[in-house]
């Protein structure tokens, strides 16, 4: 093993600068623009080892049970290739991402309209901006809940939590306002469809409500949705708290907590519910090289949110050598486990565990976003 991260992570060590990789963190100016557009945009692919060998009847390979985005098992795949086209509000702006791959048709799953072309989109939306700071988007743009995000390079492991995966949506579609309030606290509101949805389910809306505080070293997160979010009813309502919390006491070491806490009615008086419990550490030995544990326990209480009524736990360890030229890669072990016999084993049998071993390559160029 020591041999084999030699190999792969040596080559990387060109003259690389380090960058603080931290959960939703701030975009870096722009270095690829035409005119008044910025461009961004990365390729995403990776091999994932599943040593439970999930495969269909007809010996094909299967899936990693849990995983976003890297579903695939033992073979290559391409998780995105995306492009970006933004320009900030002054005071008015826009952002459209546009791409394809295995995440991008994870996301739109559920998505009501059924339209083809929207698998490709993954934002879009116009801003306008005032001289106080007041920001309003209109458009589909991905959530706040979270500590972590779709695109892999902004993240610290390569593989998505549990919390990510099953406990949060992806995206939105409606209107979001920001607005700063003195130099550590930021405000939002948002008025949506719901989630997942750029066609509503409903007619009901549902709201979201933002609260962020940062300082130099601590950034707490906190987001909260309410609404009615089943099929073709406005009765009974789904809520959901996110609250993430960011520590960086030095350059080269960060941790995050992040907690969740959904609830869902349905119209006949049952509720399901789901918690869960991540934690997350980063520390850049130095300019190229980074090591990442995450460890996290999910409870979903009914199989709402899974399929099945079980208790999981997951640890991940991801190292990451980075290029200043705009390319990634890293390696990473994962264990999941369950209460109940959920994943796949071969084609036919079922384990309480699944162990896995990723190796992701991300090549990207433009701002961090």
């Amino acid at each position: 093993m020591r041999t084999l991260l030699f190999s792969i992570f040596v080559p990387f060590a060109l003259c690389q600068e380090p960058e603080p990789a931290t959960p939703k963190s701030q975009p870096a100016p722009s270095i690829w623009s035409v005119g008044p557009i910025d461009f961004s945009g990365q390729i995403d692919g990776y091999y994932t080892a599943n040593f439970n060998h999930p495969a269909s009847s007809t010996g094909t390979p299967g899936m990693n049970a849990l995983y976003n985005f890297n579903v695939e098992a033992n073979q290559f795949s391409l998780n995105m290739a995306k492009l970006t086209m933004q320009h900030d509000p002054d005071p008015v702006g826009f952002r459209v991402d546009l791409g394809f791959g295995r995440a991008f048709d994870i996301i739109h799953a559920a998505e009501p309209s059924g339209a083809s072309f929207l698998r490709n989109v993954e934002q879009a939306y116009v801003s306008v901006k005032s001289k106080k700071g007041l920001q309003a988007d209109f458009g589909q743009f991905v959530t706040a809940a979270g500590a972590e995000v779709i695109e892999t390079k902004d993240n610290w492991n390569y593989s998505r939590s549990l919390l990510f995966a099953w406990a949060v949506p992806y995206y939105h579609f409606g209107l979001r306002t920001t607005l700063p309030v003195g130099s550590h606290f930021t405000g939002g509101v948002q008025v949506i469809n719901g989630w997942n949805n750029v066609e509503d389910n409903n007619s009901g809306k549902t709201l979201g409500f933002i609260g962020n505080f940062t300082s130099k070293k601590i950034t707490w997160n906190n987001d909260y949705y309410t609404g009615p979010e089943n099929n073709a009813t406005n009765k009974s309502w789904r809520n959901l708290y996110d609250t993430t919390v960011l520590l960086t006491p030095n350059d080269k070491t960060s941790f995050y907590i992040n907690f969740d806490y959904g609830q869902n009615k349905s119209p006949d008086g049952s509720v399901a519910a789901w918690k869960g419990l991540a934690g997350a550490a980063r520390y850049q030995w130095n300019s190229w090289f980074a090591v990442s544990p995450r460890i996290e326990w999910f409870d979903d209480e009914l199989g709402f949110a899974t399929g099945t009524a079980q208790t999981l736990k997951e640890f991940t360890i991801t190292a990451e050598a980075k290029a200043s030229q705009g390319i990634l890669a890293r390696l990473e072990y994962r264990r999941d486990w369950s209460d109940k016999n959920f994943f796949q084993r071969g084609s036919v049998g079922a384990a309480d565990h699944q162990d896995t071993v990723s190796l992701g390559i991300v090549a990207f160029f433009g701002p961090k976003r």
